[in-house]
């Protein structure tokens, strides 16, 4: 894999964009775009890779988060780090969010579980690789210790450790550029094979067709 990688992360509420080279982030965006990610996405992506002093083309992969999280801003995401790949001819590949976080904290001696808003007052779990949303009144037992990150680890570790449960609360609660790009590195390295850039949904979608079925299309 060339030094130079880009990574997108768009699965929870705000959105960030890097370049790397190597371990170094040389160009990154990031925040809550008031306006559509997918105008958004590629002006952040443009930036970075100029401020880089690269060419789309330069780069040796690139990185998107996956999921579990948001559906617009996955679809937002993938779709525009499909589109960038295709046109400078660069591999896209998926990175569950579970893996992001588990890339921060390379020496961590208990179980990670990374926990994620979903919708409704829910939360996802992601534990050993697997997904699965949860009321926070009625959340999963450990069991052992473990440790929690992500955004909502903070009401899980509160909910878990009133139970008794031995819970380590890590400070990553958003998905950083460099724990991206070495859960991309270590996939590599390990010589595993890479996620599909394809989302991860837990939850159903929303949208549902009318009971009477859809309308014929006009004659």
């Amino acid at each position: 894999m060339a030094r130079h990688v880009l990574v997108i992360d768009a699965a929870q509420r705000g959105a960030r964009v890097a370049v790397l080279d190597g371990e170094r982030v040389v160009a990154e965006r990031s925040g809550a775009p008031e306006t559509g990610l997918a105008d958004v996405l590629p002006v952040w992506i443009a930036e970075c890779i100029g401020a880089a002093g690269i060419a789309a083309g330069d780069l040796g992969a690139i990185g998107v988060t996956v999921g579990p999280g948001s559906f617009t801003g996955l679809r937002a995401s993938i779709a525009v780090a499909q589109g960038v790949g295709l046109a400078a001819d660069v591999p896209v590949h998926g990175i569950a969010m579970g893996e992001a976080f588990s890339a921060a904290f390379p020496m961590l001696r208990r179980p990670l579980w990374v926990a994620l808003t979903a919708r409704r007052g829910r939360v996802f779990l992601e534990r050993d690789g697997v997904a699965a949303g949860f009321d926070e009144t009625d959340l999963p037992e450990p069991e052992g210790p473990i440790a929690l990150a992500g955004e909502q680890a903070g009401a899980v570790a509160a909910r878990l450790a009133a139970r008794g449960f031995d819970v380590m609360l890590t400070d990553a609660r958003a998905c950083s550029a460099t724990a991206m790009a070495a859960a991309l590195r270590l996939h590599v390295a390990a010589g595993l094979p890479l996620r599909a850039a394809m989302p991860l949904y837990v939850d159903p979608p929303e949208a549902r067709l009318p009971s009477g079925g859809l309308r014929p299309a006009p004659q």
